[in-house]
C-alpha cells in the first residue's frame, strides 16, 4: 500500500506565504481578475475553432490523399492545443469564476480523447501535490521498464538506448490515453496513494464520453468518407501520433530536464521540504521570453507558475512570473528554466541519456 507522503515545515515555508501575498497584491493593485481576460477569450475561440474547422475539412473530404493526411495530423496538433490552452485551465477552475463555464469547457476534453474527470484526480490533485516523487506521481509512470525517470529506480539493459526510442513512445501517448489509459487509472482502487472511490455519475460519463469520441473519429469517418479503411488508420495513426509527441514533449520539458530533482521519501515517509519550495525544485520552465510558445503552450512553458498558481489563468503567468522568480531568489530557491523550447529538449535528451545509459554503464 502505498502511504500518503507529508511535506515537512521548514524556513522555507514562508516562501509560498510571502510569494503568494506579493501575486494577490498585484491582481489587487492592477484591478485585475485572476481569470481569462479578452486575449484568453481569443486564444479559446482561434484553437477550438481552428481545431473545429478541420474536423470538418476532413470529413467534407474534397481534398487529395495528401492534403487530408496532413490535416488529419494539423488536428492532432491543435486537439493539444485545445487541451493545453482551454481543458487545462478549465479542469483547474482557472479559465472563469463561473462553474459552469469551466465545466463546459472541461468536457471538451472529451473531443480531444481523454476524460476530464480522471486528469483531475491523476494531475490536479495526485501531479500537482507529489510532483517527482516516484510511486506517488503516475505523470513519470511514462513506460515503466522502458522510460526511467527516476535514479531510485534500477536500471535495465533496454533503457541505455531510452535516449533514442523515449520520443516515438512519446508519439504513442495519446493512442494509449484513448483506449487504455483512462479505463486503467478510473478503475484502480488507488491514483498514487490517493484511494479512488467514483460517484456513480462518473461511470456513466467514462463510457459515454468515450463512446462519443469514438463515434466522431472512428464511425463517422469511416461512415461519411469515400476511403478505404487502411486509409481511414493511417490517418486515425498520424492524428494520434502527432497529439501525443506534443503533449509527451511540452510535459516532460516541464519536469525531466537537468536542474529538477526527483526526491524520495524519509524514513518516515516525508519530505524534508515545504509543499511549495519542493515545486520549486522539480517544475521548469522553457522558453518563457517567446510569444509564441506562451501562445501555442498554453502556460505550460511556464510550469513553476502554473504549480505554484493552478487556479489563475495562465494568460497572467509572464506577469505574475517576474514576482514568483524574484522571490525565489530571495529564499534561496531555485528558479530553473530553459532559454528556448530546443534548449529544454537537448536537455531532456541529456537526462535520458544520464538515467539511461550512463547509469547503465556506471552500475
Amino acid at each position: 500500500m502505498t502511504k500518503k507522503v507529508k511535506f515537512t515545515n521548514t524556513n522555507k515555508s514562508t516562501f509560498y506565504a510571502t510569494v503568494r501575498k506579493r501575486v494577490d497584491a498585484h491582481f489587487d493593485d492592477q484591478n485585475l481578475s485572476i481569470h481569462a481576460n479578452g486575449a484568453m477569450w481569443f486564444k479559446a475561440l482561434f484553437f477550438l475553432g481552428t481545431f473545429i474547422v478541420l474536423y470538418v475539412m476532413i470529413l467534407l473530404g474534397h481534398f487529395s490523399p495528401l492534403a487530408m493526411l496532413v490535416m488529419s495530423m494539423a488536428l492532432g496538433v491543435f486537439g493539444a492545443f485545445v487541451g493545453f490552452n482551454i481543458c487545462h485551465d478549465a479542469i483547474h477552475k482557472a479559465f472563469s469564476d463561473k462553474p459552469l463555464i469551466n465545466q463546459s469547457f472541461s468536457f471538451l476534453f472529451s473531443l480531444i480523447g481523454a476524460s476530464a474527470y480522471v486528469w483531475s484526480i491523476c494531475h490536479n490533485i495526485v501531479h500537482h501535490t507529489y510532483t517527482n516523487i516516484s510511486g506517488h506521481d503516475e505523470d513519470i509512470d511514462v513506460a515503466p521498464g522502458l522510460i526511467r525517470f527516476c535514479e531510485k529506480e534500477p536500471v535495465n539493459k533496454i533503457q541505455r538506448y531510452q535516449h533514442v526510442y523515449a520520443f516515438g513512445l512519446y508519439s504513442l501517448a495519446m493512442l494509449s490515453w484513448v483506449f487504455r489509459k483512462d479505463y486503467k487509472k478510473f478503475f484502480q482502487s488507488k491514483i498514487g496513494s490517493q484511494a479512488t472511490n467514483h460517484p456513480k455519475i462518473e461511470y456513466f460519463n467514462l463510457f459515454f464520453f468515450k463512446f462519443l469520441y469514438y463515434f466522431l473519429f472512428i464511425i463517422l469517418p469511416l461512415i461519411v468518407l469515400d476511403i478505404t479503411w487502411w486509409q481511414f488508420i493511417i490517418g486515425f495513426l498520424a492524428m494520434q501520433f502527432a497529439q501525443g509527441l506534443v503533449l509527451g514533449l511540452v510535459f516532460q520539458l516541464a519536469h525531466v530536464v537537468e536542474g529538477t530533482s526527483f526526491p524520495h521519501p524519509n524514513d518516515e515517509g516525508n519530505i524534508e521540504e515545504a509543499w511549495a519550495a519542493h515545486q520549486m525544485m522539480t517544475t521548469a520552465n522553457f522558453a518563457v521570453d517567446s510569444k509564441l510558445a506562451g501562445f501555442f503552450c498554453g502556460g505550460l512553458n511556464r510550469q513553476v507558475e502554473h504549480h505554484l498558481f493552478p487556479k489563475i489563468c495562465h494568460i497572467h503567468y509572464p506577469a505574475i512570473g517576474k514576482i514568483v522568480k524574484e522571490t525565489a531568489f530571495e529564499f534561496n530557491l531555485p528558479y530553473i528554466e530553459s532559454p528556448t523550447f530546443l534548449s529544454a529538449l537537448g536537455s531532456h535528451y541529456r537526462m535520458l541519456r544520464k538515467l539511461g545509459k550512463e547509469a547503465y554503464t556506471a552500475k
